[in-house]
């Protein structure tokens, strides 16, 4: 490998030890909530939601999320429109960056105890 150079991959390639996190923060508590699984498509998204959803019953849900394109999958738009508390939002490309770098600002900073 040449400085400067990104080393190239063949086609056999595989990463291993990766894993996809999906996770969920609750500002108001700071808790996260979330699963990891070997995969990033729409069927383990939709364990996820699921999994969200068993964790905070009978609440109104709102996911924020960037512009991860599994919640168009139409599996994943009948769940959500089974669950009518749960609430998607979609952020424009590039804004969750700002969003993880902003975010106190955003939602306000903790009072420290």
């Amino acid at each position: 490998m040449q400085i400067g150079i990104p080393e190239r991959q063949t086609h056999d390639y595989v990463r291993h030890g990766t894993t996809t996190l999906f996770a969920a923060l609750d500002i108001a508590t700071g808790q996260v909530t979330g699963i990891c699984k070997p995969r990033h498509r729409h069927q383990e998204f939709l364990v996820f939601l699921k999994h969200v959803a068993h964790a905070y019953p009978g609440e109104e849900l709102h996911l924020v999320m960037d512009n991860y394109s599994t919640p168009e999958k139409q599996e994943v738009r009948d769940w959500l429109a089974d669950n009518p508390r749960i609430t998607v939002h979609y952020l424009a490309a590039g804004v969750g960056a700002f969003v993880g770098r902003h975010r106190e600002m955003l939602v306000g900073k903790r009072q420290q105890p």
